[in-house]
């Protein structure tokens, strides 16, 4: 889910780096001035794309899938080796029920021979390096293509915005993946994009100085906030705590890169009395998807990419209700194909329709990685999203922050900053509702703690899973 890390790093580079006049230019002027063609073709075209019916959104996937195959099938060595050892062609790939005939693509395919995936009609200056973040383990590096996939990324995302009233000409905060480059702690902000926006550099957030956060971002009266989904609940619980008011500006929170559960988005929804919108996607630009204002289906963008959701047997998911692992084939980077791509992430079917009226794709939820799962006793598997957050939010208000751990089946850890008016009962009210939620299905002890540490791009992460949960595993149940 690194990929708005990517997007809002590039927005702020291209802003520093390529601006050399102080006039007041729109932020959507300069964006255009550096790619502007590519900017405002993809641009247009998704503000039309917004109103297709099925059919059309058919039409163009295949057409777009056409062109991907046979581009893949002609210039990238993997592809072309894959599908001659299977005795398949691109033009045996008509339709999108026909995209089960190519083999999956999995992370340690790609590590195990990189070069392979790499487009031979492509010269190397267009080539731009990135890599995930690593949550799972190894970061895996790829290409794309310089400039035109940073315009791209831009327009998709402004077209989200759009949707929700806001653009980067409001002022805005983004309290997330951005790491200090100062030694100061004091410093804890920059202003960026002619002071619309202001960045919150998450690793130096502690219980001591969360008063300076808060009061920063009171003062800059932002209209929208970008973060993750931990650090966001970090600042709603510590001002409620201290009976402070929320900020009366915002009026759109974006969380990302983690799972936004139920109980979180509620408790900030109510809190800051404004939308939160729930958004997904992956550095690897294969999918992207959102919350829309109608309802917390996610919106799958059908120009961006085709998505799947299989089962523990690689079949697609048709049930209502049933999970499945989410499978991603990107329709935008021919530099370096994810075609059939396994996420490890797994959603849950649906095959209603949003009130919205956009006819793209729809998952009900997201339950995060396969790792994200929680074994119990009786070796049953829970996702860490099924109430864990709420459960301890129900049971006392004298928690700061808490992260759960599992390195024993059917035991968790829970780490836990408390504050001044915290005491045993805290602790056994927070026993008391594991109990009546999951039974004796889990042992929990407690460790308490001055500090949690953030993760690579300052995430505090809720839960830590330390044993070899499979894929196969989170999809039994």
């Amino acid at each position: 889910m690194g990929y708005f890390n990517d997007l809002f790093d590039y927005t702020r580079s291209f802003l520093y780096d390529q601006m050399t006049s102080k006039l007041s230019v729109s932020v959507d002027s300069v964006v255009m001035l550096l790619y502007q063609n590519k900017f405002r073709k993809t641009y247009n075209f998704l503000k039309n794309s917004q109103n297709w019916d099925e059919k059309q959104i058919r039409v163009y996937q295949e057409k777009k899938l056409n062109e991907l195959l046979c581009h893949s099938y002609k210039n990238v060595p993997y592809f072309k080796k894959i599908f001659n050892e299977m005795g398949l062609k691109p033009e045996n790939i008509k339709t999108l029920e026909d995209i089960h005939k190519i083999p999956f693509l999995t992370k340690e395919t790609i590590r195990a021979s990189p070069n392979e995936f790499i487009s031979q009609n492509f010269p190397s200056h267009k080539l731009r390096y990135l890599t995930t973040g690593g949550s799972t383990g190894k970061p895996l590096g790829f290409y794309v293509t310089k400039g035109v996939w940073d315009a791209e990324q831009i327009a998709y995302n402004k077209i989200i915005y759009d949707e929700f009233g806001c653009n980067l000409n409001h002022k805005f905060v983004i309290l997330r993946g951005y790491l200090s480059k100062y030694k100061d702690k004091k410093k804890f902000y920059e202003y960026s994009l002619f002071g619309k926006s202001l960045i919150l550099f998450p690793q130096y957030m502690d219980n001591k100085n969360l008063q300076d956060y808060v009061e920063k971002i009171r003062k800059f009266k932002p209209k929208f906030i970008i973060t993750f989904p931990s650090i966001i609940m970090i600042i709603a619980k510590y001002m409620q705590q201290n009976n402070l008011k929320p900020f009366s500006s915002v009026e759109v929170i974006t969380c990302s890169s983690e799972i936004l559960d139920n109980y979180q988005q509620k408790m900030l929804e109510d809190f800051f009395n404004c939308k939160v919108i729930n958004m997904y996607g992956h550095a690897e630009s294969a999918v992207l998807a959102y919350t829309c204002g109608d309802s917390n289906f996610f919106h799958f963008l059908p120009e961006y990419g085709i998505v799947e959701l299989i089962d523990k047997n690689g079949k697609k998911v048709t049930k209502e209700g049933k999970k499945g692992e989410i499978v991603a084939t990107g329709l935008n980077n021919f530099i370096f194909p994810f075609i059939r791509y396994r996420t490890g992430d797994i959603g849950i079917f649906t095959s209603a329709k949003c009130t919205c009226g956009r006819n793209c794709q729809l998952i009900k939820k997201i339950e995060g990685r396969y790792q994200d799962y929680v074994v119990s006793k009786t070796n049953k598997i829970y996702p860490s999203t099924s109430g864990f957050h709420g459960l301890i939010a129900k049971s006392t208000n004298n928690v700061i922050e808490c992260q759960m751990i599992q390195d024993t089946v059917g035991e968790i850890v829970l780490k836990i900053i408390k504050n001044d008016k915290y005491s045993d009962k805290d602790e056994k009210h927070i026993k008391d509702k594991l109990l009546e939620k999951f039974g004796n299905e889990f042992d929990l002890f407690f460790e308490y703690v001055e500090q949690i540490p953030g993760g690579r791009w300052g995430r505090h992460k809720f839960f830590v899973q330390k044993l070899p949960v499979s894929i196969e595993d989170a999809l039994r149940n």
